[in-house]
């Protein structure tokens, strides 16, 4: 396959990285394009110098910060520069996390130029990243477009899952990271409740992994990142707090009443605010710490 892969940051690497190792024709694209250069140099593709030269190719992957960042790109940049050079038949997929009714209305503008997309968001972080192991979670309007980029997408992750029509990956996304945040916020909250009631915190995660409070966050990170300090997860706070605000956006556009998806947003906008953008995930509780006003 002829592909073109924008954004290789975090995520984009590894994901762009088995691409390659696929043996599939890739081309890449970043903001940095020394970092576009050091990774064709190491993966033995190709480092595309504009927008327009990805365009030339049958499927454009993009892994952006957000939806907004994906218009811009597609349809803004360089005067247009993808959206005027692409052909039709062209497919884009959005493997980011964006906000499904952005992401269909991007579509609409790009099909009125005959280039197809589907929102393919993923799960797993940099680790299952660098190994081909994230879960893809598919949404697009066209079975047929949706079978052709299986093969693609089937290197850079080992489960794929079609949730409906466009849209509807990043929702379930955006709703998958709401459920994990929520988790990590009940834990922070456990742990700093007990530890200023005299308990141990690496007991009461041995015991919460014993019992019926037992989940991911408990699971997987606590232990090495929270209490060994390490807060090393390669999952920005910043960009949690943007998938937590995408789900509770939805409850409110669909008119279902969630509280509990509000105060989860209210958190984590409040330690992102505290920690910046650019801290850890795992380090949220830092910020609740400190009692930030609710």
């Amino acid at each position: 396959m002829r592909v073109g892969f924008i954004g290789i940051g975090n995520m984009g690497w590894p994901m762009a990285a088995n691409i390659a190792k696929a043996g599939h024709d890739l081309a890449v694209y970043d903001l940095d394009p020394e970092r576009s250069a050091r990774f064709a140099q190491e993966h033995r593709c190709r480092a595309a110098a504009s927008l327009s030269e990805i365009a030339e190719r049958d499927f454009t992957v993009t892994m952006l910060p957000t939806g907004q960042i994906v218009r811009e790109v597609l349809l803004e940049a360089g005067g247009g520069a993808f959206a005027n050079a692409a052909r039709p038949g062209t497919m884009v997929i959005d493997m980011g996390s964006s906000e499904p009714i952005g992401t269909q209305k991007l579509g609409a503008s790009l099909a009125t130029r005959g280039v197809l997309l589907l929102d393919a968001p993923v799960s797993g972080a940099v680790a299952r990243a660098r190994t081909g192991a994230l879960a893809i979670m598919i949404g697009g309007n066209d079975k047929d477009a949706i079978a052709q980029a299986k093969p693609l997408l089937l290197s850079m992750g080992d489960r794929l899952f079609e949730t409906g029509p466009l849209g509807s990956g990043h929702a379930m996304k955006a709703l998958n990271n709401y459920i994990a945040a929520a988790g990590y916020t009940a834990v922070a909250e456990a742990l700093l409740a007990g530890e200023r009631f005299g308990l141990n915190q690496t007991v009461m995660v041995d015991i919460l992994n014993a019992s019926t409070g037992r989940n991911f966050t408990t699971e997987t990170m606590i232990k090495e990142h929270v209490l060994g300090g390490k807060f090393a997860t390669g999952f920005a706070v910043g960009l949690m707090a943007k998938d937590v605000k995408i789900a509770a956006d939805l409850t409110e556009a669909v008119r279902l009443n969630a509280p509990l998806s509000r105060l989860i947003r209210e958190r984590w906008a409040a330690a992102r605010d505290h920690l910046g953008p650019g801290a850890d995930t795992s380090a949220a509780i830092l910020a609740w710490k400190e009692n930030l006003p609710e």
